[in-house]
C-alpha cells in the first residue's frame, strides 16, 4: 500500500462520522436563512398602475435568522435537528472506530503480507470507508430534507403574518435585514413577527425524509456539501 493510501485511509475515517453536525444547523438556521429560504414569506408588492401615481415607499425590515433563533417553532426545529445529528454520531461512531482501527493494523501488518492478500485487504478498507461515507452523507441528505419541510411550514405560517403587518403599517416594501445598509429610523418588525408566529405555531416536525419524497429539489443554499 502507498503512503497516500495510508494517508487516505486514516484521514478520511476520522472524520465521517461527524461530519454532519456542522452543516445542518449552520445552512439551516444562518446561510439558508440570511438567503431568503424558498422566498415564500416575502409578500409581492403591488405597483401601481400605468396611469396611477407612483406610491411613496414605506419600507419595514425583518432578520429571517433571528425569526429562526427566537421563535418557539425555530427553537423546536434547531433542537431537533441537534438530537438528529447527534443521533447520527452515535450510530456511525462504532463503526468509523472499527475503520479507523483496522487500516491502522493493516498499515502494520502491510509489508508481510502477500501482494494478492494486500491488494484484498486495501479494496475491502476503501470499500468499507466508501460505505460508510455514503451512509453518512444519505443521512445528512434525509435531514437536510426534513429540516427543508419544517422551514417551509414556519415559511408558509410567516407569511400570512408578514402580509398583515405590512398592511396595518401600510407598507409597501419589505426587506431583509441582510439587504439594509443603513438607516436613520426603526422600521425592524422582526420582534412583532416573533411574536405573532409563537401565537400560531410552537413547534414543528422534523424527520428523516428521503429527498427525492419531497417532489422537487432542495433550494441550492439547502444543501451541504459533499464529505470530501
Amino acid at each position: 500500500m502507498t503512503p497516500s493510501t495510508k494517508r487516505l485511509l486514516l484521514a478520511a475515517c476520522g472524520v465521517l462520522a461527524l461530519i454532519i453536525i456542522a452543516f445542518a444547523v449552520y445552512f439551516i438556521v444562518f446561510h439558508y436563512a440570511s438567503t431568503g429560504g424558498s422566498g415564500s414569506t416575502t409578500p409581492a408588492t403591488e405597483s401601481a398602475g400605468p396611469s396611477g401615481p407612483t406610491p411613496s415607499p414605506k419600507i419595514l425590515v425583518i432578520d429571517r435568522a433571528t425569526i429562526l433563533r427566537q421563535s418557539a417553532a425555530g427553537k423546536d426545529m434547531i433542537a431537533q435537528i441537534d438530537a438528529l445529528t447527534k443521533s447520527a454520531e452515535a450510530e456511525f461512531k462504532g463503526e468509523d472506530q472499527r475503520l479507523r482501527s483496522d487500516a491502522a493494523a493493516f498499515q502494520q501488518q502491510a509489508a508481510v503480507l502477500a501482494p494478492d492478500v494486500r491488494a484484498a485487504r486495501t479494496r475491502d478498507i476503501q470499500g468499507r470507508q466508501q460505505a460508510l461515507q455514503k451512509r453518512v452523507q444519505d443521512r445528512q441528505n434525509e435531514i437536510q430534507a426534513g429540516v427543508y419541510k419544517a422551514r417551509k411550514q414556519i415559511e408558509d405560517t410567516l407569511g400570512p403574518i408578514l402580509e398583515q403587518i405590512m398592511a396595518e403599517r401600510q407598507a409597501n416594501f419589505l426587506f431583509d435585514r441582510n439587504a439594509v445598509v443603513l438607516g436613520t429610523v426603526d422600521v425592524d418588525i422582526t420582534a412583532l413577527a416573533v411574536q405573532r408566529l409563537d401565537q400560531k405555531l410552537a413547534k414543528v416536525k422534523v424527520e428523516l425524509i428521503n429527498p427525492a419524497s419531497l417532489g422537487q429539489p432542495m433550494p441550492a443554499a439547502a444543501q451541504p456539501p459533499a464529505p470530501q
